[in-house]
């Protein structure tokens, strides 16, 4: 596997991905993550693309199999500032991943994703829905640290905020 940058070719996988995406969460018992607003629209990820901050996880064949976010500095990630029942472990700059998706092909997906991003910075930052079972389990096995509570515009359910070193 390897990671690219997303190119606007790539967006009609990224869609089949995140559909799948939404569906294995609801099947997991994370129905309301992305599932009640069809999260994340095109649009966001069009932005994300002409931002320079998304990218693909391509298997040995070629194939797009994953998808996410990922951007780096200092304060990046305004609904970070204000965290609950808790605290972040470290205010230097930091990156953050959000949407992360893949299509189920191939095991490893996300932590081959999230590896890369860490590499990136050693220092990452990631929310994810108090139902998200697989995502927590990931985090968890990957080292990072469960630091309090956040929130986010799309949506009035708590995110669960990690922090790795």
């Amino acid at each position: 596997m390897e990671i690219r940058k997303t190119v606007e070719a790539d967006v009609p996988q990224l869609m089949k991905i995140y559909a799948y995406a939404r569906e294995f969460m609801a099947k997991t018992g994370n129905p309301n993550q992305w599932g009640p607003n069809n999260w994340p629209p095109e649009e966001l990820i069009h932005n994300d693309i002409n931002e320079d901050n998304s990218y693909v996880c391509v298997n040995d064949a070629g194939d797009v199999i994953g998808t996410f976010y990922y951007i780096e500095g200092k304060d990046i990630e305004p609904t970070y500032i204000n965290i609950e029942d808790g605290s972040w472990i470290d205010d230097s700059v930091y990156g953050v991943i959000h949407r992360l998706a893949s299509d189920g092909s191939e095991k490893g997906i996300g932590k081959f994703c999230i590896d890369w991003a860490f590499s990136q910075c050693n220092h990452l930052r990631v929310d994810t829905h108090t139902d998200n079972k697989v995502m927590q389990n990931l985090l968890a096995k990957l080292g990072f640290k469960k630091c309090g509570i956040i929130h986010v515009i799309q949506d009035n359910y708590p995110r669960y905020a990690y922090e790795k070193l």
